[in-house]
């Protein structure tokens, strides 16, 4: 038997053949008792991870979030392929040649006049390969993160024309929206009217081509060092945050801001 760890640990083959011993007679108990299921949690994780690295700038955690989130692709793989429904093969052949397919201004002899006009053509090729009568927006995961969910379903009728033409609008339905959360009297329906909110407030980022979910977490980011920053002030001063007049505190967040940015 090829000893996978004395291989080249370059090679793709090499994390294929890994994932095989630690799923085989003799590997870790621990792998060979993960399913699709139970590792949702963990291809959820990884992904929020690499996106933390994505927005840190540093490369080098970069690469090992990618490869960590690439085990979790390798392993479904290899799951499935011991029930015999599919295999790393047939994931890089599907995805091959769904590249292939809708890149014909690359592949084929469609000529295009820019990155618009190429996502555009890569929707309705899209559901040209969908059942006859399927939604356009059926295909988007309700799983997403609800801002992020909210942004693609926007952006996909948007393709299909439905969409406001003067962005201008969309400024005065969020006061519309505003207007209606302030006059809601339950709390039920002060919930859907913010919701509302949420969803205008997505569709003026995706009219500025903003990621919202992105934005977001800078905003929280920027959040976590600045409150973080008041903490730290606070206990070189001797002092007991929580026991701050609301004044205080906010002396010290303006502090913190010219510190942090």
């Amino acid at each position: 038997m090829i000893e996978p760890e004395k291989q080249d640990l370059r090679k793709f083959e090499t994390l294929i053949a890994i994932t095989e011993k630690l799923r085989g007679p003799g590997g870790c108990p621990w792998d060979k008792e993960q399913t699709h299921e139970t590792l949702r949690g963990n291809l959820l994780e990884e992904t929020y991870e690499t996106l933390e690295a994505l927005d840190s700038g540093n490369p080098k955690e970069l690469e090992e979030e990618l490869g960590d989130l690439l085990m979790q692709i390798v392993l479904h793989s290899q799951i499935a392929s011991e029930c015999h429904a599919f295999d790393i093969g047939d994931v890089i052949a599907g995805i091959n040649a769904k590249l292939i397919y809708r890149h014909p201004h690359v592949f084929g002899n469609v000529k295009v006049s820019g990155s618009d006009e190429v996502l555009k053509n890569w929707q309705e090729l899209k559901q040209k390969s969908k059942e006859k009568g399927t939604s356009i927006i059926g295909s988007v995961p309700k799983s997403l993160p609800s801002l992020a969910y909210a942004q693609e379903i926007q952006y996909r009728v948007a393709q299909a024309g439905f969409d406001w033409k003067d962005p201008a609008d969309i400024i005065d339905k969020l006061c519309e929206e505003i207007a209606e959360f302030k006059e809601a009297e339950t709390k039920e329906h002060q919930a859907q009217e913010f919701g509302d909110v949420l969803f205008t407030l997505v569709n003026i980022a995706r009219r500025q081509g903003m990621d919202v979910e992105t934005s977001l977490r800078e905003a929280n980011e920027c959040f976590f060092k600045r409150f973080t920053h008041m903490e730290k002030l606070a206990r070189e001063r001797g002092l007991d945050f929580e026991k701050l007049s609301l004044d205080e505190q906010n002396a010290l967040w303006d502090e913190a801001k010219k510190v942090t940015g």
